[in-house]
This record gives structure tokens, C-alpha cells and sequence, in this order.
């Protein structure tokens, strides 16, 4: 079986460290440098000869960090690498997956590509914003689901009457699939846009009072839809308001509206870090899952198995 080594971008690194210990190992020793104009270098100061190597980055702003992860993929392969897997616990773009207007790009896809042209033989990542990104790569694609993290917690708060709630028509199937991990019910806030990171209007679809509303969703970007939706539930009734995102992006007024909301907390996994404190951002680990699931990669065991 091929050795494993596991590496980290610059930003990534807090979370790499973490998926190294879970799984047994230290990170591998590469240098991550930039020219005087800002151009990237990178080189592996170990050999890869023969490895199973596993490269972790996240992709968010800004893109220095999707174009350190591309060098570190062409070093590997040129390094003569067994394989080269991707870790992309939070994958940037995905906003971007379809064209929803003439002459827009596909984001998602762009990225896909790019990925793929420089060799790498797989990706694995978390909570994709829309499920058919997947299609959008000829490699395999580990999909792991972070409700395997985030269930086990919210059933540790004992909520007495549990209701959940999709921020947007779009979250429902995925808030759907997390309320039946405790047999409950859902309800959705219908929203319509004016523009991007701006709501025009928003109702609640389906009775929430006297509930505790866990709200469901992939990514919290300035926070505008999550804190509207919590004051909306509050107002029609429900006795608390939480929720439940995946990938912190946390932009311009984020921090101001959700320490100035109605959110008992909002709950979020480590794959991008956080600008700053927030009593009422409780933060999850995904080490834990990501190195579980390089084990099962490199054992050739199931990935579902890892979903609840």
C-alpha cells in the first residue's frame, strides 16, 4: 500500500493540522512562498515518490488560495505522486452553479476544470451548495455530509418541541434530509431577492409557534437571509431560533447582525476560519470526519458509511 502524506495551503492550515492528528500522522513539510509582485511558489521539501498524497485548502477569498492548491497539485504530480486527492472542505464558486441569466459563467465549473487539468485524481469535500457539482467532475468526488457532526450536537441541547426551517425554497430538500434524522417536521421561509445579498420580501410557509426552529443551510455569507428568517420565525411564534450552517463565510455586517439577532446561536464547522469572536457563533470541528474519511479512501472502505 503506498505511503500517505498529507499537506496543507497557508490558510487551511489550522483545520490540516487537526485531520493530521485525527488520523494518525503529522503534515508533510512544504513551502508555500510569493515573489516580491505577489507570485506563488511552492515546493515539497520531502519526497512524494510513490504516495498517496493528500493536499488540504479550502477555496474561499481570496483566490491565492485555490492558486497555491493548483501548484501543489502540478508539484505532487511532477513529483511523481501514486495519486494526488484534493481536500477542499469548503469549495468556493458553488454559488455559481448553473447559468440563472444570459451571458453569466458557470463558476462551479470553471473551478471543476482547473482542478482537473492539473492532475488531480480526486476531490473530496463537504456540504457542496448544489449536489450536482459532482457531475461536473470526471474524477470521483467524495461528498461528505456534515450533519454526521452537527446531528449528535443538537440532540445534546434536548429541545423539546423541534421544528426545522430552510432559510430559502432552494435548502429544502436539504433541510428535509436533516429532519429526518429526528423524525420531525419542516417549514420554509420564502424569499425573493432584489439583488444579490439584498431580500426584498420573506414568509414563513407552515406554522411555527411555540417550536425550537433549527434553521438549515450550506453557507452563511453577510447574514442578511439567516437573521431576517429568525426574526420572521420569532415574530410568528416560535419560542427559540437556531441555526444550523455549514461553511462560515461570514462577510461585511455579518458579525454585527448575528450578535444584534434574535439567533439563540448559530452553529458552524471549522472549514473556513473566523474573523473574529462571537458569543454567539458556536463553532464544530470536521477533523474528525475529513480523517475518517481519508482512512476509508486509502482502505478502499465506504464513505457512506460515514453518513448517519
Amino acid at each position: 500500500m503506498p505511503q500517505v502524506k498529507i499537506f496543507s495551503g497557508t490558510t487551511s492550515r489550522y483545520l490540516a493540522e487537526q485531520i493530521a492528528a485525527a488520523y494518525g500522522t503529522r503534515l508533510g513539510d512544504v513551502t508555500l512562498q510569493r515573489f516580491s509582485d505577489g507570485e506563488i511558489h511552492a515546493s515539497f521539501n520531502e519526497s512524494v515518490r510513490g504516495c498517496e498524497v493528500f493536499l488540504i485548502q479550502s477555496t474561499f477569498p481570496p483566490t491565492d488560495n485555490l492558486m497555491e492548491l493548483m501548484l501543489m497539485v502540478d508539484a505532487a504530480k511532477r513529483a511523481s505522486a501514486h495519486k494526488v486527492c484534493i481536500v477542499v472542505p469548503y469549495y468556493g464558486y458553488a454559488r455559481q452553479d448553473r447559468k440563472d441569466k444570459p451571458r453569466v459563467p458557470i463558476g462551479a465549473k470553471v473551478i471543476a476544470n482547473m482542478m482537473q487539468s492539473v492532475g488531480a485524481d480526486r476531490l473530496m469535500t463537504c456540504d457542496l451548495h448544489a449536489g450536482q457539482i459532482q457531475g461536473f467532475f470526471d474524477i470521483p468526488v467524495d461528498h461528505l455530509d456534515g450533519s454526521a457532526i452537527f446531528v449528535p450536537y443538537i440532540k445534546s441541547l434536548n429541545l423539546d418541541r423541534l421544528l426545522f426551517a430552510s432559510p430559502d425554497v432552494g435548502g429544502v430538500v436539504r433541510t428535509r434530509a436533516f429532519a429526518s434524522k429526528f423524525g420531525a417536521e419542516m417549514v420554509v421561509c420564502d424569499k425573493h431577492r432584489a439583488r444579490a445579498n439584498e431580500i426584498a420580501s420573506m414568509q414563513v410557509i407552515g406554522n411555527v409557534e411555540g417550536y425550537d426552529i433549527v434553521m438549515v443551510d450550506d453557507i452563511v455569507d453577510t447574514a442578511g437571509t439567516i437573521c431576517k428568517a429568525a426574526a420572521l420565525l420569532k415574530e410568528r411564534g416560535a419560542r427559540t431560533v437556531r441555526a444550523v450552517i455549514t461553511h462560515p463565510i461570514l462577510s461585511g455586517p455579518a458579525y454585527e447582525r448575528i450578535n444584534d439577532s434574535v439567533l439563540e446561536e448559530l452553529i458552524v464547522s471549522d472549514t473556513i476560519p473566523l474573523r473574529e469572536n462571537s458569543p454567539k457563533i458556536k463553532v464544530l470541528s470536521f477533523s474528525q470526519l475529513f480523517a475518517r474519511a481519508i482512512s476509508n479512501v486509502v482502505t478502499h472502505d465506504s464513505i457512506s458509511s460515514l453518513f448517519l
